[in-house]
């Protein structure tokens, strides 16, 4: 069964990505596969959870703007494949 690809909110300013693919969670193990545009959304969750670090850490100040996008597109993620993030980000 082929599912309807979900869009991408427009406050979204990550990649595109054009294909999906199969992400696994380091820590479990654990795999699942993700259409293009939750693999957009895996990655810049990924990628903003890493610039946090750099900027201090969660209680920083200076990443302050980016894990409220963080945070939004955790939400985006949850509403849109509950599964995957019960696998891959939860």
């Amino acid at each position: 069964m082929k599912t309807k690809t979900k869009e991408l909110p427009k406050w979204f300013g990550g990649t595109h990505y054009s294909n999906g693919e199969t992400v696994t969670n380091p820590f479990s193990g654990e795999s699942f596969y993700l259409d293009r545009t939750e693999l957009s959304m895996y990655d810049f969750i990924k990628g903003a959870e890493y610039v946090i670090e750099m900027k201090g850490g969660p209680f920083s100040e200076k990443s302050t703007v980016i894990q409220r996008e963080m945070i939004k597109g955790l939400d985006w993620f949850r509403r849109n494949n509950a599964k995957a993030y019960m696998v891959l980000l939860d």
